[in-house]
């Protein structure tokens, strides 16, 4: 049964065995054929490059970086603890911020790099976890100088830091630790597929030993959407940038685009389709053609219709 809990990277052996299988199958072949070898090899070199970046920063920077934090702590109700590559710093309690970056960041973090992720990020990241409403609100303009536009929580790449409302749970700070790690990773990602496997895993679990999406709050909507036709194309929500996605009809965007990650990872096609896609992005930008080609699907008009009927057929 599919152990729930609420909340390696890349599989570098197996592309590297599955490189020596073609290699071993080439032998006596025309040198043409080397063709089919691409983008293995691509994905061969990705894993080799990110590999050797990997695990950058060493204890004594972390100490270093620690010791800076202590220097402007708020108060002293927080406790720091280190979770690589992070820094978790909550004001519930050392026990409680302990079992947070164990049970929710270190395991959200594992699972990413498993399935996706190669990289961790550039830098070291704070993340801030405020017991309460009230904290939070006060904390983070005392320690950002802004106000959260969000009750939940937010990443922001300007001050190196995932800003949460803890009280609310730990699926806002999941989606949020998503977000770094594809700055890291996949720098030139759209923001459907940024904040669909975001949102994908604000509700998510652990199934077959794989962090697992679940239906969540953002399902009605988007069946409202369905219901009322205004759900755009699959080609119009993956052409869509920043200032698009966000700014116009953010919740049908974000709806759409986790309920597409959500069809792909029922059908076992979500982690290849992130492959094929960072793997092609030069040629494919949006992510469109890749979704064409892992879904099968060379009518997406027809896929659409298939897909729509498939989430009005979703409960929470």
């Amino acid at each position: 049964m599919a152990k729930r809990r609420t909340l390696k990277a890349f599989e570098d052996m197996r592309a590297i065995s599955h490189f020596r299988c073609n290699r071993e199958n080439l032998r006596g072949k025309r040198v043409g054929n080397a063709a089919s070898l691409l983008p293995t090899l691509g994905l061969l070199l990705l894993v080799l490059s990110s590999t050797s970046q990997a695990d950058t920063f060493t204890d004594a920077d972390f100490n270093r970086h620690v010791e800076q934090l202590k220097k402007k702590l708020p108060s002293n109700e927080f406790s720091i603890v280190v979770s690589r590559p992070f820094v978790v710093i909550g004001d519930e309690g050392a026990e409680a911020v302990k079992e947070h970056s164990e049970r929710t960041v270190k395991w959200a973090v594992d699972k990413l790099k498993q399935d996706f992720f190669t990289k961790d990020p550039n830098e070291i990241l704070d993340i801030w976890l405020f017991r309460d409403a009230a904290s939070y609100q006060k904390n983070a303009l005392l320690l950002f100088g802004e106000k959260p536009s969000t009750p939940y929580g937010y990443y922001s790449s300007t001050h190196k830091a995932l800003i949460m409302n803890i009280e609310t749970g730990g699926g806002t700070l999941v989606h949020e630790i998503v977000h770094p790690f594809m700055e890291a990773n996949f720098p030139a990602c759209p923001p459907w597929l940024n904040e669909g496997l975001g949102s994908l895993y604000e509700q998510s679990g652990e199934v077959d030993g794989h962090i697992h999406g679940f239906t969540n709050w953002r399902l009605p909507g988007l069946q409202q959407a369905i219901k009322a036709g205004t759900v755009p194309s699959f080609r119009s929500l993956t052409s869509l940038d920043s200032r698009g996605f966000y700014n116009e009809d953010k919740g049908t965007n974000y709806g759409q685009s986790r309920y597409l990650c959500y069809y792909l990872q029922q059908k076992g096609l979500l982690i290849k389709f992130y492959r094929e896609f960072h793997l092609n992005q030069k040629r494919d930008p949006t992510g469109y053609q890749s979704l064409k080609k892992i879904l099968g699907e060379p009518d997406m008009r027809g896929f659409k219709t298939k897909w729509q009927r498939y989430v009005l057929g979703l409960t929470r």
